[in-house]
């Protein structure tokens, strides 16, 4: 797979530096997160694709038909395709550590990527992920950090949904930290707070 296999925007860190990857929300594009990344990790490499699935206009990464019900085949194949696509960057720019921070449909491709492949990232924040099915881990998340944030009045992700994915995670080996505000679907301060500790922890340890 080519590192040009998305139209993306990339960002080249300091040397040495980590790899943070970016994936929008619907309807975003691979502009939407690039200011926050960089706010969240200084110094970083950054790559943020843009969906290449269209939703009446909107960019997605996988084909849906409603709301939290997914085309599981479509969603299987973009999946692989990403990971081909981030493994592909991994391999030209050799970082000390891989991270992902993915928002609603992004957190949702940046979770399918962990559940295939559990050793392609380092570290995750999943920022308001909706997974409507059993994840099925292939392997271990013995040792990867991962952060999800959520909210507890959120009409998109209901929260029971993602204490499940919190669950599942766990019993995969992942160490998980889970981050809610009082609010809905919207990312507040307080979790760009948390995702900004939880990532510069990961780079004080790479």
């Amino acid at each position: 797979m080519s590192a040009d296999a998305y139209i993306h925007n990339s960002i080249a860190g300091a040397p040495g530096a980590p790899l943070l990857f970016l994936f929008h929300g619907t309807g975003g594009d691979e502009n939407q997160l690039v200011s926050l990344g960089r706010e969240m990790l200084p110094g970083a490499s950054i790559v943020s694709p843009r969906g290449d699935v269209l939703e009446y206009g909107a960019a997605r990464f996988f084909r849906r038909t409603g709301e939290g019900v997914y085309d599981m085949d479509d969603l299987a194949l973009r999946t692989g395709k990403m990971a081909a696509f981030v493994r592909a960057h991994i391999e030209a720019q050799k970082p000390s550590a891989v991270l992902g921070l993915g928002y609603s449909n992004g957190a949702n491709i940046l979770a399918s990527m962990v559940f295939l492949q559990p050793n392609l990232f380092d570290s995750a924040v999943l920022m308001h992920p909706l997974i409507p099915f059993e994840p099925q881990v292939k392997g271990s998340l013995t040792g990867k950090r991962i952060l999800i944030t959520a909210g507890r009045r959120d009409p998109i992700c209901p929260p029971n949904l993602t204490s499940r994915l919190d669950a599942h995670l766990r019993s995969a080996g992942a160490d998980v930290t889970l981050h809610w505000h009082e609010g809905g679907h919207e990312i507040r301060p307080d979790e760009i707070e948390a995702a900004k500790r939880f990532l510069a922890h990961r780079q004080e340890q790479s």
